[in-house]
């Protein structure tokens, strides 16, 4: 037997010996070492062993000393919501709560002539009714009456610094009053939010728009109106522009707010509610670009309305950006 295991073993290195020298001498070995360095089946072998996916250059053989991997893909940068067009009056919305009737058209379409960007503050953001707050969503803070609270993480200032930070991030220059206007009175309190908007005026006679962010609160079926939207999936409060056509300059805040309403919608479709044209001042006589803007209401958590004021921030950028440019 062992004879025998000699006598195959003896054998089969024969059969390999010839099978090895015919491999070798019909130059399979160049092949094979030509078809591991091609690009396809280098970046495949790579794939394999790494989960890398890469991609080599053609005119260099993937594993020679001058192999150089290809660059990854160029990832596109994110781009801004493009400015709507200002020609199309159907892009806005309007309710009139005043008996005057501008011609929307024309104000739309009107320049706006300001430069938001720089280092020197342009933006004021204030709350009149700065303690207004939102429906509790597991949140634990105290209230001092029903959706209000002293809370800065909760109530309006909270609004009006997310927007600050947003439009810091993208080179506009805000401020934000954090007095509380309407406490502890509530009467008063545009009296009050007056004084310091004069007051921010004279020092930083820079500022071009003054934004006067609330929440609103409307009955709804027993109880508080949630608005609603939808950014990315999430739910979100929406925002509504209202304007006081009791001044001589309201057109001037009209043609700001109406480009500021047809942006938000043109990035957002469904977050603004109808733009409220009011027989009232909301001092905004006091700015040509002085606006009061409804962030969500009652109703809505205070995640939902921070969701809101993110959109807000950003179609201010947009529209910065875009008539900086003129």
């Amino acid at each position: 037997m062992d004879q025998q295991h000699r006598a195959r073993r003896v054998g089969f290195a024969a059969i390999l010996c010839a099978l090895v020298f015919r491999f070798f001498s019909s130059g399979a070995p160049v092949k094979v070492v030509s078809w591991l360095t091609q690009p396809n089946t280098a970046a495949f072998l790579t794939y394999l062993e790494t989960g890398r996916d890469v991609r080599f250059s053609p005119y260099s053989e993937a594993f020679s000393p001058n192999f150089m991997e290809s660059p990854a893909p160029a990832i596109p940068e994110a781009t801004e919501a493009p400015l709507p067009s200002f020609s199309d009056p159907e892009i806005v919305d309007v309710y009139y709560a005043s008996t005057k009737k501008p011609d929307i058209g024309a104000l739309l379409e009107k320049p706006l002539e300001w430069n938001l960007l720089g280092d020197e503050p342009s933006v004021l953001i204030l709350h009149t009714h700065s303690t207004e707050s939102y429906t509790k969503n597991g949140e634990t803070y105290q209230e001092t009456a029903s959706w209000r609270t002293l809370d800065e993480n909760y109530n309006m200032l909270s609004i009006g610094q997310r927007v600050l930070e947003l439009l810091a991030q993208n080179g506009i220059t805000a401020i934000q009053d954090r007095e509380l206007h309407d406490y502890p009175s509530y009467n008063g309190s545009y009296t009050d939010a007056r004084k310091s908007i004069q007051a921010y005026l004279e020092e930083y006679p820079t500022i071009q728009m003054v934004l006067d962010l609330h929440r609103d609160a409307v009955e709804s079926g027993g109880g508080q109106l949630r608005t609603l939207a939808s950014v990315d999936g999430q739910a979100s409060a929406q925002l509504m522009l209202v304007l006081g056509a009791n001044h001589d300059q309201y057109e001037e805040n009209l043609s700001l707010a109406l480009k500021l309403h047809a942006q938000l919608e043109t990035q957002t479709p469904g977050i603004t509610r109808p733009l409220q044209l009011r027989a009232s001042r909301f001092n905004q006589d006091l700015c040509s670009g002085g606006l009061l803007i409804e962030v969500g209401a009652a109703g809505n958590s205070h995640a939902e309305a921070m969701l809101a004021a993110e959109q807000l921030a950003k179609a201010i950028v947009a529209l910065a950006r875009g008539t900086a440019q003129q």
